[in-house]
This record gives C-alpha cells, structure tokens and sequence, in this order.
C-alpha cells in the first residue's frame, strides 16, 4: 500500500494523546470529588461493570480514529482490475517434439483441441492472437474478435525444427505493440521496468521443450517486463515422451530436406527448461504451469482465463478506510451508550 499524502498521517499524533488527556482529566476529577461517608453504600447501589465492557469501546474507538487518520493521508492499494482493453497473445510450440506420442493421439493434436476449446470459451470481447513458433516465430493471426478465423488458423499448425521461446515472446510483442500504442515493439531500448499497473494485454507461451535457437528467453521476458506485459508459460508433455508420429498434414513441406517418413516420426524431444519457463513468468508478474496430459493442459488454460482478464493497477482506496473507521467509531458510541444505560440505577 502507499499513501498519496504521505505527510498528512502526522494527523495520528492525536490519537495517542486522548487517552492521555483522558488520563489526565480522570485524575483532576479525583482530587476535586466530594468525600462521602461510605463508598462502599455508593458502589453498592450501582451494578458491577466488568473490565473489558470499560476497554472494549476506548479500543474500537481508537481504532477508528486510527482509520480515519489513515484516510486523511489518501491510501493507494494496487489491485487486480478487468482490463477495459484486452487482448491475449496464444503462443504455440509447433518443434518436431510436438509429435510425440506420449499425450494422445500426439502433442500437437492435444495442444491444438485445448487451444480451440480456449478459443471457443473466451470472452468474445477479448481479442486473441496466435503465434505459431519452431525454429522461428511466426503471427499466425493478429489479434482479433473473430472466432472463426482462429479457429481455422489454429487446425492448420504444422510441425518443423527447432524452439525459438524467445522469439515467440519478441512476436507477441510486436503484435501486441500493433494496436496498443502504449507498448513499445522489440528493438526500442526502454529503461528497465518501472513500477506502475501491467497492461491489459497478455502472453501464453505454449511449449514442450526448452529454447534451442534465437534470443534467450529470459531476455525476451526483460523485453516485456520493460513493457508492463505478463507472460504465462506452460510445459506441456511427459518426462518419457513416446514414438514421434505425425500425419503428413501435420509436417511443413520441405522443412526437413527429403524428410523422414511421416508415419515413422522425426525430431528429437528435449526435456522442458521448467526453471527457465518459470523464470520468465516470474520475471514478467505471469506464472508457470506444468501440464503432462490434455487434461492438466485444459485446466491449466482453465485457470488464464480467469487471471488473463485482470491487470494489476494502482487505485485509492480512501473510501474503505473511511467506511472501516466510520464503522469502528459508531460502534465504540453504541456499545458505550448501551451499556451504560444497562449500568444506569433504574428510577423509583
């Protein structure tokens, strides 16, 4: 929390000074009181009152003030908001690994019928954009409304040699940076990041392996960390990755020279960097999810979704404390008055 009028809270010096007024008070009352000849016949004719009914209020009391002066200093809290313009950037590892069969019917099939689901369950107000990545990092589709389209682009992936996570994230960037003029495209050297509220925009980086080419993903997630973009990465695949099989519809034309029999698989699975994925999430304020099955993989997705929707911004929240000391001051009068109406000898 921070505070707007930081100096304004020199307005709590009062608080500790009533009850040593009271205090104070109390004790001139003392030495003023008319002397009787029995106190005890006095104490006898009221009804007892425990301790914490006399402390109970001054606390609630002081509590309140405390608040109040709270609020005169004008606190700032930074909270989850929904984004008023969000769009969310689906990067998919289309390597050769995808093909592994160890999540049924392969990799890639599983990825692509969690990505539609994803698609189809989204907010239709929250744009979404695709970026399909293997040795390079290419826009499939720009960010947009239109479920259809992403829907026929996200079937149509196809497999090819090496991860480039790095350049998917610099891609999402520049997509990113298309429409939303406060974001930066890759190359302009920015300070490094600032404290201050994430944008609403959002990158999912969807891989089963660890980089093998271009830029280092960590400085990717610098890149857009800078940019007030999170990045939520997602490991996809089993420890023991079975045949590499793929359809002939699943493998870019060429890529391999000659190519390998598509029925016999290609492309060797490597282990997922799971302390890099995690280090970019962290890096950018997203988080890391480790998905072995399409299960976890749709639960995992399950779960950006309502996080995607939110960015982090600074607001005052001035009116809480108001309410919170409001509250506590009223209830100290309340109990006071009530019980000392209880105490009140009754009239004859």
């Amino acid at each position: 929390m921070s505070l707007g009028w930081p100096w304004a809270l020199i307005a709590l010096v009062t608080v500790p000074l009533l009850p040593a007024a009271r205090w104070w008070f109390t004790r001139r009352r003392r030495r003023s009181a008319v002397t009787v000849s029995s106190i005890a016949l006095i104490r006898a004719a009221l009804p007892a009152r425990s301790a914490w009914r006399r402390r109970v209020p001054v606390a609630l009391f002081l509590a309140g003030l405390l608040a109040l002066g709270v609020t005169v200093a004008r606190p700032r809290a930074t909270v989850a908001v929904p984004g008023g313009d969000t769009s969310i950037l689906l990067a998919i590892d289309v390597s050769g690994s995808m093909c592994s069969t160890d999540v049924s019917p392969n990799r890639l099939e599983a990825a692509i019928d969690s990505a539609r689901d994803f698609i189809r369950r989204t907010d239709r107000g929250i744009r979404i954009g695709l970026v399909a990545f293997s040795g390079t990092a290419g826009l499939a589709v720009a960010p947009t409304t239109d479920r259809d389209q992403l829907l026929d682009a996200v079937g149509k992936f196809r497999t090819a040699l090496g991860t480039a996570i790095g350049e998917a994230i610099l891609t999402s960037i520049d997509a990113i940076a298309e429409y939303n003029p406060g974001v930066a495209q890759r190359g302009v050297e920015l300070a490094s990041a600032s404290t201050g509220g994430f944008e609403p925009d959002t990158i999912v980086v969807l891989t089963d392996g660890s980089n093998t080419t271009g830029v280092d993903p960590l400085i990717a997630a610098g890149q857009a960390a800078a940019r007030h973009l999170r990045v939520f990465t997602i490991g996809f695949g089993t420890t023991h990755p079975g045949p590499m099989v793929c359809d002939p519809g699943q493998i870019t034309t060429g890529s391999f020279g000659a190519g390998p029999d598509p029925g016999s698989g290609y492309g060797q699975s490597l282990a997922i960097d799971e302390e890099a994925l995690t280090q970019v999430a962290e890096t950018t304020g997203g988080r890391y999810f480790r998905a072995e099955d399409a299960g976890q993989l749709d639960d995992a997705l399950s779960g950006l979704r309502r996080e995607i929707g939110l960015h982090r911004e600074s607001t005052e929240v001035t009116a809480w404390w108001l309410l919170a000391g409001t509250v506590l001051v009223l209830s100290a009068i309340a109990l006071s008055l009530w019980w000392n109406r209880q105490r009140a000898p009754a009239s004859s």
